[in-house]
């Protein structure tokens, strides 16, 4: 797939600015905060609908503005598509896919595969398990849209089933704080519409407990395989899904089972805490390397050099799923590589991704990829040509 052109209209610090790739590489030079990771997230929320940086539409649209906009043209084996997406600061998103305005948005995603890599990866290691699921869901949604439906049903049923919990519990105690001495006889007088949330939160859980685990299956291989070229085979990685509901059989009605079983046993201390406790939410996913938890195995170069394995497997894995290579967003990670990680990471892409790079400076690139590269200066929120 090609991204061709790209138009931002009120989004983030750019008032109205389009650009026309002409080059499987591009390179946007410029000093921080002038909007090259922004342009970089416009791509990113087209892909995926979803930004790393967690933002709230809002937060992406122009300061005195009400809209933003951001429209592409990517071309594919299939054909030529373009997509709109509109954001609106009081009002819902809207996607548009070539004039046609949809009604659900989960038919936007697949139509543009990209995969992001930027400084805030090294989270993936040194941070909680939020950021790994963050990164599994957002993996997912590439390599099977209907997910981000799946995703969205368990997490709005979440949110309803916490807000029952934190209901009981104030009833329960007339301070309104949790206490082990507190009566919690309303629990008891309302099994039956806990039940359904249980029920519910346990089909819903299911379905992404599922297929996190089929996805990570495809891609541990995937990673050990790169980390061992990177690191010369002197280290092994391995990537393990620990779901926070056991998962011995990937079986729907026996996960479901336990599922259940898990909400039951944990249902007074998940009153108590006025939350839930068992679930995908929970989960965690495991990096090792020789058999010892990355985060607390050797330098910063070594996690480096996994966060740099798991990017080049997610573009190794959507490439084999969607049938063609996605985009690569590289934003400024180049001077968070060493220069060996540096040659590995830009020797693997070559010209079979097209790739989109944030820099500073140009020094990191030799003059063969500056020649077959567009380069792009931004300043301000404005692509100047050089």
């Amino acid at each position: 797939m090609y991204l061709q052109t790209l138009l931002l209209r009120q989004f983030r610090n750019y008032k109205e600015q389009q650009v026309n790739f002409t080059a499987p590489k591009t390179i946007l030079v410029g000093n921080n905060a002038q909007g090259k990771s922004n342009l970089l997230e416009a791509v990113e929320l087209l892909a995926t609908l979803r930004s790393h940086r967690m933002a709230r539409d809002r937060d992406f649209i122009r300061d005195g503005e009400e809209i933003a906009t951001i429209r592409t043209t990517v071309q594919r084996q299939t054909g030529e598509s373009d997509l709109v997406l509109t954001l609106r600061r009081n009002g819902r998103r809207s996607v548009a896919i070539n004039g046609e305005k949809l009604r659900r948005q989960m038919d936007f995603l697949g139509v543009l595969n990209a995969v992001q890599f930027s400084s805030l990866d090294l989270d993936l290691v040194r941070g909680g398990p939020e950021g790994r699921r963050n990164w599994l869901d957002t993996l997912l949604i590439q390599l099977e849209p209907v997910y981000a439906h799946i995703l969205h049903q368990y997490n709005q049923v979440l949110r309803q089933r916490n807000a029952f919990l934190r209901s009981t519990q104030q009833r329960s105690s007339p301070q309104w704080e949790p206490s082990y001495g507190a009566d919690f006889s309303a629990l008891s007088n309302q099994p039956e519409e806990l039940a359904v949330w249980d029920a519910q939160l346990a089909t819903a859980g299911t379905k992404v407990i599922r297929r996190r685990d089929r996805a990570l299956q495809r891609l541990a291989p995937i990673a050990t395989a790169w980390h061992k070229s990177i690191s010369g085979s002197t280290e092994i990685l391995q990537v393990h899904y620990s779901p926070n509901v056991p998962l011995e059989q990937n079986q729907s009605e026996k996960v479901q089972q336990t599922f259940l079983e898990k909400i039951q046993h944990r249902a007074i201390a998940e009153l108590h805490r006025g939350t839930t406790l068992v679930g995908p939410h929970r989960d965690e996913v495991e990096l090792t390397i020789n058999q010892t938890p990355a985060r607390l195995y050797g330098s910063q170069g070594q996690q480096r050099t996994l966060v740099l394995a798991l990017k080049l497997a997610e573009l190794q894995l959507i490439e084999e799923v969607v049938g063609e290579p996605p985009l690569l967003l590289l934003d400024d990670v180049l001077a968070e590589l060493d220069p060996s990680r540096q040659n590995q990471l830009l020797d693997a892409i070559q010209d079979r991704f097209q790739t989109l790079i944030t820099t500073t400076h140009l020094s990191s690139f030799d003059s063969q990829w500056l020649n077959s590269s567009q380069i792009l200066y931004i300043n301000a929120g404005e692509i100047i040509l050089k």
